[in-house]
């Protein structure tokens, strides 16, 4: 069976300060942060996987990079944030659940292995961390039944972080599609998520992956310790 999965990659990354995309930032392992993805993808499904990317930003360079990918163009890159970005990737792909992750985290190859269960269950989950909760990052809490009830950077009396690798189950896509088109042009695609949860009784599921590498990279200190994984 093919698995649906879309990268994130439309944004101008200007807190890295690079003149390229951030996705194509190169690692200590002479690897960029979406080739590090496509090989952890690969890993995971094999052949199996069907990736689309959601470009933007000085788009012609991850084409060129990746000419074997599916491409999403967010025309609108510089006006819009994540919840637009997603929405025209999950329009593009069918009526099947979605992996998605976001073009700037470097992760262990083990948290795709881990989110295939999920997957075959075919079962909406939000990969988190448990060690740590930032103010910068996306936070989360759970309700009585142990699925996320919130999940935002706003988020008070978190239990840990949203990494930036998610599925959307075949049921949930429909309602997932009707609120990111609702909420406004700058919110993350988390206020969907969380929007699709209180107001259509959607069940995200939390998947720990505290004991593997998850590092978003938003600043030069992000990439120097996304860095020191490799060395």
């Amino acid at each position: 069976m093919t698995t649906q999965i879309v990268i994130l990659a439309a944004g101008m990354g200007s807190r890295l300060g690079r003149s390229l995309p951030k996705p194509l930032t190169e690692l200590s392992d002479g690897r960029t942060i979406m080739q590090q993805q496509f090989d952890n993808i690969a890993a995971a499904f094999g052949s199996a996987a069907r990736v689309t990317v959601v470009v933007g930003y000085k788009s012609e360079h991850i084409v060129e990079a990746f000419p074997d990918a599916n491409f999403v163009y967010n025309e609108s890159y510089d006006s819009t944030n994540t919840s637009k970005s997603l929405l025209r990737a999950l329009k593009a792909t069918g009526k099947s659940g979605v992996l998605w992750m976001n073009g700037d985290v470097v992760f262990d190859p083990r948290a795709l292995v881990r989110a295939a269960d999920m997957i075959d269950l075919d079962r909406s989950f939000v990969s988190v961390n448990t060690e740590k909760v930032s103010d910068e990052e996306v936070k989360y809490t759970v309700d009585a039944a142990g699925c996320i009830d919130q999940l935002s950077k706003q988020v008070t009396n978190a239990l840990g972080e949203a990494v930036g690798i998610n599925y959307v189950s075949s049921a949930d896509k429909a309602a997932l599609i009707r609120h990111l088109a609702k909420v406004p042009d700058q919110e993350y695609f988390e206020g969907g998520i969380e929007a699709a949860i209180h107001e259509d009784g959607l069940r995200w599921t939390p998947v720990d992956i505290s004991d593997l590498y998850a590092v978003e990279i938003d600043f030069a200190e992000d990439l120097d310790r996304a860095n020191a994984l490799f060395r």
